[in-house]
């Protein structure tokens, strides 16, 4: 993969500049470059290859890219270097994986790109600076769908060592790998709380960072029983709020009642314009009288 090391700053229309490995931006970040570039200029240009029909490939920079068109501009400054497509896309991806703040999904993403395209774990440690266990360990948590063990991995809670044994173990081989990990002083304190809360949410709610996982659990006798006795405590509850309202209502009708026999009180009532009654309780009202 061949590339020259004379370098050549031009100006290059945004509009012939193709991006290959194009990434979804952090908006706020985003907002930061932008607003960086309009005040204060583009302090570093960024990297093309040019192809055979005069179109250009992005290298690195597609943020910047962005932020010039998002600016209005319609060229933008670019070193031109001479690289064919497989090493654009691989100098993209190490740059992204290079980046300072980057998502555990970014990084899962670089990784799994350069491992498509044939790098071995030692290449692509090797290109990125990381280490091989990093690596080998990001690419088998991928492969299992663990995205809530490689957050935690990338935001430095749990080793990515630790991380795979808990992939690979049960409930009880859980609990031992962060006992060693404990004995090891790899976890300790609040790593330690926060590995666990991840495990409890890892258990309850499933090993990608979605909703909750709906699983299905055989049901014992004894817990029929108890939720059917929980229901029915319920429903007495129900019962007695029921029966303390209708006393209440029963009451306030049988004080209306007995008030609009004064005659004084209806001339009360008369001179405020309250001497009407809802209908239903009139209606209750005329069903006591006739019970009386």
């Amino acid at each position: 993969m061949p590339e020259t090391t004379q370098l050549q700053i031009e100006l290059i229309p945004i509009e012939q500049i193709a991006i290959l490995n194009p990434r979804v931006r952090n908006r706020k970040i985003f907002r930061e470059i932008v607003s960086s570039i309009e005040e204060i200029g583009l302090k570093r240009p960024v990297t093309v290859t040019k192809r055979g029909d005069g179109q250009y490939e992005l290298v690195c920079g597609q943020g910047r890219l962005e932020a010039f068109r998002e600016l209005g501009q319609s060229e933008i400054p670019a070193i031109v270097i001479e690289a064919d497509t497989e090493t654009v896309l691989v100098k993209s991806l190490v740059e992204n994986c290079a980046r300072r703040k980057h998502q555990a999904i970014d990084l899962l993403q670089d990784i799994s790109g350069m491992s498509k395209r044939g790098y071995t774990d030692v290449e692509i440690g090797r290109k990125t600076g990381l280490s091989v266990e990093y690596v080998r360990g990001v690419g088998k948590l991928l492969r299992q769908g663990e995205r809530r063990l490689l957050r935690s991995v990338e935001a430095g809670h749990i080793p990515v060592s630790v991380a795979v044994e808990i992939a690979d173990a049960d409930d009880e081989g859980i609990q031992a790998a962060l006992q060693q990990a404990y004995e090891k002083n790899i976890l300790r304190g609040r790593k330690l709380f926060i590995a666990k809360r991840v495990i409890e949410n890892r258990q309850r709610k499933g090993k990608g960072l979605g909703g909750a996982r709906k699983t299905r659990k055989n049901v014992s006798s004894d817990a029929l029983v108890k939720a059917y006795q929980e229901d029915t405590d319920r429903k007495k509850l129900l019962i007695r709020k029921a029966d303390a309202t209708r006393d209440r209502l029963m009451f306030i009708a049988h004080a209306v009642r007995e008030l609009l026999h004064d005659d004084a009180f209806v001339e009360v009532l008369k001179t405020e314009n309250l001497d009407t009654v809802p209908k239903n309780l009139a209606a209750r009202m005329e069903r006591q009288e006739l019970t009386r």
